[in-house]
């Protein structure tokens, strides 16, 4: 059964139950009330006639004494009796003779049969003891029946009534109150379906159990959506870098492939030919070994992070006057500046607690970078110190720059802003800015890009600032 159909049983069942005691109750007191109302009577009546001063109990006229229906007065043996009946009372309804004579003489009611089998009576007896004679009042109990009958009727029509009605209110006012889990459920399915948008609206006021509910499904929702987007863009990820390590092996094993198939077929005869094709397979091997170590590194990198660290205090300073060289080395013309952080004043302490074989890692990948993506003689800027709390190093260039959908993309693993670009043997594959990246992050810190079209990039790298300073600083 549904949901609805169950709350409108229980709640039926529950009503019927309280109606049902309700009446019995009333009735049950009712009938008391009757009874103790009759009992009095009878006790009247009967302390009147066992007075002393009351004449003889068989010179019982027609007088009826304090509205009782029936008297009755009979020697202690039973052998005479008279009696007083009311007028309109049948006396074929009276209690038998016989079953008079077993009522009790302390003056405790009974119940008796009516004669006529028409229903009962309830009747008490006392003796007089001053002339051995027992005196008997009796009423019939048909109206007090007949009262307490009706009152059980009445509660039971109205309140089986009372049931119908209140179920069809509560059949509708369930379907009211059910309607938002009805929603719920429309936008469980529509989810089930496929819909990671769908959401519960706003279906009560947040404090109810309802709003409370919406707002538990609504975050749930919201986390679901995110996990599924973020699987999914992970997914997108894992098929681009298998494809981009596919295509990055592929073209150092085809030219050792190559090189070998050469071989084998005797292409290559000379002493010349053959140093160079070993020139070629050595070159192509040392890629896929750089390549390899690369990604090894970016896999331990994620899993592990400050297992792969060697921590020391040291000065960033160091690594920008190592850069400083390597620039003039690698590109004599270029000229190179050494300044504090944004260009401004002299180089400035920039202590901090690393691992300097790590960062020597990032800053030759930053000065890899700008020199593979500046035109020769292209001005170089090298900031260092310390900046808004933090240690800081700056490779900045004056070349192209690049857009904010390269910018937003350049450490991503094997992303090239120019994939037509014609790589000489040492160029790496895309991963150099992941693995300084990943490398910063891993020792709290991070490498940061500013850039646009025309106004050259500037990469920096932000860690934090270790209390040691060097001596004299």
């Amino acid at each position: 059964m549904s949901l609805r159909v169950r709350l409108l049983l229980i709640t039926a069942a529950l009503l019927l139950t309280g109606l049902g005691l309700v009446g019995a109750v009333v009735s049950d007191r009712l009938e008391h009330y009757q009874l103790d109302r009759v009992d009095s009577e009878l006790n009247s009546a009967i302390d009147v006639l066992t007075q002393d001063r009351v004449p003889r109990a068989t010179r019982l006229g027609p007088t009826v004494v304090n509205g009782v229906p029936f008297l009755m007065a009979m020697t202690a043996d039973g052998a005479s009796s008279r009696n007083t009946l009311e007028p309109g009372l049948d006396p074929a309804s009276v209690p038998s003779f016989a079953e008079l004579r077993t009522v009790p003489t302390d003056g405790t009611p009974v119940f008796l049969r009516a004669g006529d089998g028409s229903g009962r009576w309830r009747v008490a007896g006392r003796l007089r003891t001053n002339e051995f004679v027992v005196v008997i009042a009796a009423a019939p109990m048909t109206t007090a029946d007949a009262t307490v009958t009706q009152l059980r009727v009445t509660s039971l029509v109205s309140g089986l009534a009372l049931l119908v009605v209140l179920s069809a209110v509560g059949w509708f006012a369930l379907g009211r109150g059910l309607r938002p889990l009805r929603r719920i459920e429309h936008t469980a399915a529509a989810i089930a379906a496929g819909d990671l948008t769908s959401r519960v609206p706003g279906l009560a006021a947040p404090r109810t159990e309802i709003g409370h509910l919406a707002t538990s499904l609504n975050t749930m929702l919201g986390q679901l959506e995110r996990a599924f987007t973020d699987r999914a863009a992970s997914e997108a990820r894992m098929r681009t870098f298998v494809s981009d390590v596919s295509h990055e092996l592929r073209t150092p094993l085809f030219v050792i492939k190559g090189s070998t198939d050469l071989h084998r077929m005797g292409a290559l005869a000379g002493s010349a030919d053959l140093d160079e094709a070993m020139r070629r397979i050595d070159r192509e091997a040392t890629r896929l070994t750089s390549l390899t170590e690369d990604l090894l590194l970016l896999a331990e990198l994620d899993d592990a992070p400050e297992s792969q660290l060697d921590r020391a205090p040291m000065d960033l300073r160091t690594l920008a006057t190592d850069a400083r060289q390597d620039l003039h080395a690698l590109d004599p013309d270029r000229p190179v500046e050494l300044t504090g952080p944004g260009g401004t004043g002299a180089p400035g302490p920039a202590p901090v607690d690393a691992d300097e074989a790590r960062l020597r890692q990032v800053v030759t990948n930053l000065v890899g970078n700008a020199v593979a993506h500046t035109p020769p003689g292209t001005a170089v800027r090298i900031g260092v110190g310390t900046a808004d709390g933090r240690a800081v190093l700056e490779i900045a260039d004056r070349g192209p720059g690049m857009t904010a959908e390269q910018a937003g993309r350049v450490f991503d693993r094997f992303y090239r802003a120019d994939r037509a670009r014609t790589r000489s043997g040492g160029a790496n594959a895309g991963l150099g800015l992941a693995i300084a990246r990943s490398l910063a992050r891993a020792h709290g810190g991070d490498v940061e890009l500013e850039t646009s079209p025309g106004a050259g990039a500037c990469f920096r790298l932000a860690l934090p600032v270790n209390a040691w300073r060097p001596a004299g600083e």
